[in-house]
């Protein structure tokens, strides 16, 4: 499941503003979903001078244990629950008795935290006191969250539903609270205000939070420019062929299949991050997936449609057209779930079109998913089944691609959320264009069944990894049967597909393997550029792919720069040989049928 993340803090150091426009710094902090303050007293509430005077250190501490209990409903160690209220009351007693001698600044809290980074925070006594002792008492849920004895998944879902409300009840998202954008109100003579009671309007419009200016940017103008023509298209998928960029192309083509969560392009941003252009660039006649968004007329999709009818169909006409009888393949997240899923069945029949596969940031074996699988248990799973589901009372329905949007944007609510909040509403600051974020606010929906599918047979009953366990497309499911040799990548700080997720995957395919980790997260670790010489990467030579991923990455050696070449390289040598590049794209029976990136891609959610 992704998205696309699915744009990490880090990611937007590969956006791009549109041309002409103004830069600004990346988003900044602020996390949670919309819910009261007053619950938390101490947690953002300014005291008075004579609440100051009458209160207790240990009042605090109180209010915070009545709303943690509330959350929870589970019990404490006693000894934990002792430790960390004697912690809390010698915190705040140091910032109490720091604040009633006007020495806020002494205290041991000091203002770090990006939301409170402004010298208006640090200069007010008041907004500093106020500042500290919500970082103090959000400290302290966070503390208790851990303490809680239960099962893991339970215990999981209340630190998560903790952290939302922590990050909801900062006193920067709040306007008589905030004195920053108070400042700004007052240097413009409100102006600040009213630009954000108007964006907050037109967010209301749009149904979602803007994170960028989306009107800079269009697909096909300044995105997704990869020169290219369509040369097939169904009901799911159209089919680019991208214009060679060399004399000589590799006799064996290569196709993407990306996620269909989200559109294509985040694979062809701009020429200069762009992973289709890089793959063009280095000699591979490529060809690229790009889905149908789906409307009511596809709600009945199931995931065998988008297995037989899109990435066997998409593999069965890149044969046509190079008259190659193997193909090398590349999976991204969701998208590599669905190219193993076909590569299998295909094995099942006895086929073996594929003559690498490379799978990025992707699960195969489910058992342990991070953020997500907090998410996931049979009651949620059911829920949709009777909701969305080929069986629900009145019929199949779409899984809407905002739904998915706002739940990936609140597994990071303070870069996601809270961020855009502060910025647009409270300040009047119109969000700056970013390429990236412009792609994860254009959004997909699912079908109800296809989706359904997926999250009982994958994320709640792991059955992919399993021989013979599901019947798709008519035939018994056996990963190991899969001959091509594989390359599989994930990204260390990945929240959606953590690297150990990814690289269980080496132990469920049999044929030659490959495991390679990036820096950074979901996207950001995949859109890294060779040419721009950033972060690191981390390989193991010849090693031998150990059960447990901590053992292969104790043996591993850490490279400076993008993943690309280590890749590149490795696919080269499954790409065959060298030939004159087409002159025109497809062939007689596959004829261009309009420029890349073509009509299926503009489709909006």
């Amino acid at each position: 499941m992704t998205r696309r993340t699915r744009a990490s803090a880090s990611a937007g150091e590969e956006s791009k503003p549109a041309p002409g426009a103004s830069k600004r710094r990346n988003p900044r902090g602020a996390s949670a979903s919309p819910t009261r303050q007053e619950p938390l007293g101490a947690l953002g509430a300014q005291p008075s001078e004579e609440a100051q005077a009458h209160a207790k250190p240990g009042d605090g501490f109180a209010d915070i244990w009545k709303t943690f209990s509330a959350f929870s409903g589970l019990q404490i160690p006693v000894s934990a629950l002792a430790a960390v209220q004697s912690d809390y009351l010698k915190q705040a007693t140091e910032l109490w008795n720091a604040s009633l001698q006007g020495s806020v600044a002494e205290a041991p809290q000091p203002l770090k935290d990006r939301r409170f980074a402004s010298p208006a925070w640090s200069s007010n006594p008041a907004s500093a006191f106020m500042a500290q002792l919500y970082l103090l008492n959000a400290k302290t849920l966070q503390q208790l969250a851990e303490k809680v004895e239960g099962e893991d998944k339970t215990k999981a879902r209340i630190r998560f539903a903790v952290q939302q409300f922590v990050d909801a009840a900062s006193p920067s998202n709040f306007l008589a609270l905030n004195p920053e954008a108070q400042a700004l109100a007052l240097q413009s003579k409100g102006e600040s205000i009213a630009k954000g009671m108007q964006q907050l309007w037109d967010d209301l419009q749009r149904g979602h939070v803007s994170q960028t200016d989306e009107s800079a940017f269009e697909v096909g103008r300044n995105v997704a420019t990869t020169a290219g023509d369509v040369v097939f298209e169904n009901e799911f998928f159209q089919l680019i062929e991208y214009k060679p960029l060399t004399e000589q192309v590799y006799e064996r083509p290569f196709l993407m299949v990306p996620p269909c969560i989200n559109k294509y392009y985040i694979l062809d941003l701009q020429p200069d991050n762009s992973l289709i252009r890089y793959a063009v660039s280095q000699g591979h006649r490529t060809f690229v997936l790009s889905w149908r968004n789906p409307d009511e007329g596809c709600k009945h999709w199931t995931w065998d449609d988008y297995v037989e009818s899109a990435v066997i169909q998409a593999i069965g006409v890149v044969q046509d057209i190079s008259g190659a009888k193997q193909i090398d393949t590349l999976g991204f997240c969701v998208g590599g779930t669905l190219l193993a899923t076909a590569l299998g069945v295909l094995a099942a029949r006895g086929q073996h079109p594929a003559a690498s596969m490379t799978l990025l940031t992707t699960l195969i074996d489910f058992s342990s998913n991070g953020i997500l699988d907090i998410f996931v248990d049979e009651a949620l799973v059911h829920q949709r089944e009777v909701t969305l589901g080929p069986q629900a009372p009145s019929g199949p329905g779409l899984l809407k691609g905002q739904e998915l949007a706002t739940t990936f944007s609140f597994l990071r609510p303070n870069d996601l959320v809270w961020n855009y909040v502060v910025a647009n509403y409270l300040k009047g600051e119109a969000p700056p264009p970013f390429d990236l974020l412009y792609w994860n606010g254009d959004s997909t929906n699912l079908p109800g069944p296809m989706y359904c599918w997926y999250l009982r047979h994958t994320y709640l009953q792991n059955e992919l990894k399993l021989p013979g366990q599901l019947t798709v497309c008519g035939e018994q499911l056996d990963l190991s049967k899969i001959q091509a040799p594989v390359f599989i990548y994930g990204s260390r700080e990945d929240h959606i597909v953590p690297w150990e997720a990814a690289y269980r995957s080496t132990q469920v395919f049999s044929s030659e393997r490959t495991f390679v980790m990036g820096a950074s997260g979901h996207i950001a670790g995949v859109i890294n550029p060779a040419s721009k010489n950033k972060r690191s990467h981390w390989v193991a030579g010849n090693a031998q792919l150990p059960a447990n991923p901590e053992q292969w990455l104790a043996a591993a050696e850490e490279r400076a720069g993008s993943w690309w070449p280590v890749w590149a390289e490795w696919l080269a040598s499954h790409a065959g040989a060298l030939k004159p590049a087409p002159k025109a794209p497809g062939n007689r029976k596959y004829k261009a049928i309009e420029p890349a990136p073509g009509r299926y891609v503009q489709q909006k959610a």
